[in-house]
């Protein structure tokens, strides 16, 4: 018993240090490249080239996340609405899945504390303002229309990737492709966090709590949407597998 609770805890210490490093990684380029008494704020004059590049940065942080050995240990869900989906899924089981999303939570706040005690002028700066997530000009519901939206995406790419194992091996490589894309060219209208670890880590330091309930509702919803595709094309999508596989053969 005792060397099964050991296994156990070591996964939901895995789930916090990747979220954890994912949130260093986030606070960190989001200020390498943004704040305005930084040489890169005014050497990179376009904002999208700014955004790719620390789009680029989460991208391959999360990348190496997925694959490290204490990712594919836990399994890397580093946020609660996966986590949910998993859970769902019958991949982990309820004890799993609430201590998962206790870990992200703990994790991803070090995280941004840790970036805050070390730069605390550029975390402070309303520019970076501890990488809170916050919806873009266009308003409330369009953020949360694009929360839905790429959160539905990422979950389906999971999901369908997860059928077959020749192309489940590039699933963290695609992962971390949309990630650097969302940001550079969604994050403008929504932030771009489908994660509500993620935005709590940045909400709990900063007290900056406006507009929290989108980042919680809004990707689980769209992430339940996404396994609701999974799980109405699946066989559709294994039988015509099949059935090259059986044309191949012949």
């Amino acid at each position: 018993m005792r060397k099964n609770w050991k296994t156990e805890l070591r996964k939901y210490i895995d789930e916090a240090r990747g979220l954890g490093l994912f949130m260093i990684s986030a606070a960190f380029f989001d200020a390498l490249f943004q704040y305005p008494g930084l040489p890169l704020r005014h050497l990179i004059t376009s904002a999208l080239l700014r955004r790719f590049l620390v789009g680029l940065a989460m991208g391959i942080t999360a990348l190496y996340i997925f694959t490290s050995k204490f990712g594919k240990q836990s399994g890397a869900y580093i946020n609660p609405a996966v986590t949910l989906i998993r859970y769902r899924l019958g991949d982990i089981g309820f004890t799993d899945a609430i201590f998962y999303t206790l870990f992200q939570l703990i994790g991803g706040s070090l995280g941004v504390y840790l970036v805050a005690l070390m730069f605390p002028a550029w975390m402070a700066n309303p520019e970076i303002n501890y990488v809170v997530t916050a919806p873009g000009n266009s308003g409330v519901v369009v953020a949360f229309i694009f929360e839905f939206i790429i959160s539905l995406l990422l979950i389906a790419v999971v999901l369908f990737m997860g059928i077959k194992k020749n192309w489940d091996k590039y699933t963290p490589f695609v992962v971390s492709a949309m990630i650097t894309l969302f940001i550079t060219f969604e994050s403008p209208y929504s932030g771009m966090s489908m994660n509500p670890a993620r935005t709590f880590s940045s909400a709990v330091v900063s007290n900056d709590w406006k507009s929290f309930w989108l980042y919680c509702s809004s990707p689980v919803l769209g992430m339940l949407a996404g396994e609701y595709l999974y799980r109405i094309n699946k066989r559709h999508f294994i039988n015509i597998n099949s059935t090259r596989i059986n044309f191949k053969s012949k």
